[in-house]
């Protein structure tokens, strides 16, 4: 009893402090006048407020509904900004996008990108600079991309041959998770990985799956995805340093690392672990991101049959009794095209972009901005916005028939890839990829629910991580 009484009576001076200290700093933010928010819990601020159970992308979206467009938000220590509208996006991505341009030091995402050692979680600094020129210039140019062609049909014939060999219905989720990963595989890795390192069908996938739910978790107390990740890149370094390695058909990008990491010309030399950060960006960027879009893609085709027949029609009238649908065929897909915008606007695959920080204090809106500001851009809402979209979660390609928005990060009003500095650099390998899947989807198979599954009954729920897919679809 003494003791507890000792310590009650030491702990005062200290919570005294603490409330002390809040109370100053809430002071201070409001001689700042920052954006519009919650009221503060000492200490915790408005951490609680997330922690009701929902998708992060769900809650911010309610309480930006109550508080505006630009909503400031205290998580712990950590000053957040949320934003979700296009007038605002644009002042971020293009009007101080140098301000905004660093990342948020989070302990999983750090831990997973071999502590900030990719191109997506690096904050603004040098390294993200130079490795910044390496992706874009060595793995993923035009060049690069068009090199892998070969990966990517090949890859989209072993998908369509695997369907017509079910007699049963097929799970496009897990057959999409596939073929994006095996292509990332070969374009990566030079071959396809199973459990055992032998050609054949991946264990990867269910790693990927695995670690894109861990980072979407508010926090983290498993790391096992991360370690099986990290010891199949052990494994792919060990097998591209063997000197008796076959030369391969084409130079993946694990050998053009390589070969950056040997020229004397580069600013800076790669380590083993920023290899693997490199690594770990490509495959939840790519695999995750691609087979999300193709699910979402087809369900909406699904539930929407006058839109599927119209995109086969397209499709078929183009094609005219080729076996398959190839790559030069894809420019003329006009109304795929508008199918898949429409997809990117209402589901995007990361509906909170990955979160920026800012470098510097600035002003938006007249509200002034600290340094140190972790933000949120909602891309959903803003794709959802009634200002800037006539009935926007109707699935009606045509609208954007004569719409010059784009998805690229020129329009403010469309941001499934982000924008500015930090917009994602793997756009065009990911969409060629999803055009020539879901335009062999389309050509090559009729689609319909299994029997006794009404259009009305599919399941439109989200799964939870980094990258919001759709629950398994049959």
């Amino acid at each position: 009893m003494v003791s507890q009484l000792l310590l009650f009576v030491f702990l005062i001076p200290f919570i005294f402090l603490l409330l002390v200290k809040h109370k100053r700093k809430s002071n201070a933010s409001q001689a700042r006048r920052l954006p519009p928010g919650l009221r503060r819990m000492p200490l915790i601020g408005n951490l609680h407020k997330l922690s009701n159970g929902s998708l992060l992308h769900h809650t911010l979206e309610r309480l930006a509904a109550k508080y505006g467009d630009l909503m400031f938000l205290q998580l712990g220590s950590v000053s957040t900004l949320v934003v979700s509208s296009s007038h605002i996006a644009k002042e971020i991505f293009k009007t101080h996008d140098l301000a905004f341009s660093s990342r948020p030091a989070l302990y999983t995402p750090k831990k997973l990108s071999y502590d900030s050692a990719d191109l997506i979680i690096s904050p603004y600094e040098e390294y993200w600079r130079e490795v910044k020129k390496i992706v874009i210039l060595k793995l993923l140019s035009a060049n690069r991309i068009k090199m892998f062609q070969s990966v990517r049909d090949e890859e989209v014939g072993l998908m369509l041959e695997s369907i017509e060999y079910f007699k049963s219905p097929v799970n496009i989720s897990e057959l999409t998770l596939f073929l994006t990963n095996n292509v990332l595989c070969c374009s990566a890795f030079g071959k396809k990985y199973d459990d055992g390192g032998e050609i054949g069908k991946s264990k990867i996938p269910e790693l990927l799956e695995e670690t894109r739910a861990l980072l979407g978790r508010f926090c983290m107390s498993d790391f096992l995805p991360w370690i099986s990740l990290d010891n199949l890149y052990d494994r792919v370094i060990e097998e591209h340093l063997d000197p008796k390695r076959l030369k391969p058909e084409y130079e993946d990008l694990v050998d053009v690392l390589f070969r950056v990491q040997k020229d004397p010309n580069q600013t800076i030399a790669l380590t083993k672990d920023q290899i693997k950060g490199v690594l770990i960006d490509m495959f939840i960027a790519g695999t995750d991101t691609s087979a999300a879009t193709l699910v979402w893609t087809m369900v909406e085709l699904i539930r929407n049959p006058r839109i599927l027949r119209k995109a086969q029609d397209e499709v078929r009238e183009v094609l005219k009794g080729k076996r398959k649908v190839e790559e030069t065929d894809l420019s003329k897909l006009v109304y795929l095209k508008l199918v898949l915008k429409k997809s990117f606007r209402l589901h995007p695959s990361a509906p909170l972009l990955v979160p920026r920080e800012t470098l510097e204090i600035c002003t938006i809106e007249g509200y002034e901005i600290p340094a140190n500001t972790m933000v949120f851009v909602h891309a959903k809402m803003i794709g959802n916005d009634l200002k800037c979209w006539e009935n926007p979660k109707e699935f009606l390609p045509e609208r954007s028939m004569d719409s010059s928005v784009d998805y690229k990060g020129n329009h403010f009003e469309l941001l499934p890839f982000g924008a500015g500095m930090r917009g994602c650099p793997g756009i065009n390998f990911g969409v060629k990829l999803i055009e020539l899947a879901l335009a062999n989807l389309l050509y090559c198979f009729d689609w319909e629910l299994p029997h006794g599954v009404r259009r009305e009954d599919l399941d439109m729920e989200e799964a939870a991580g980094i990258t919001i897919g759709k629950k398994k679809l049959r």
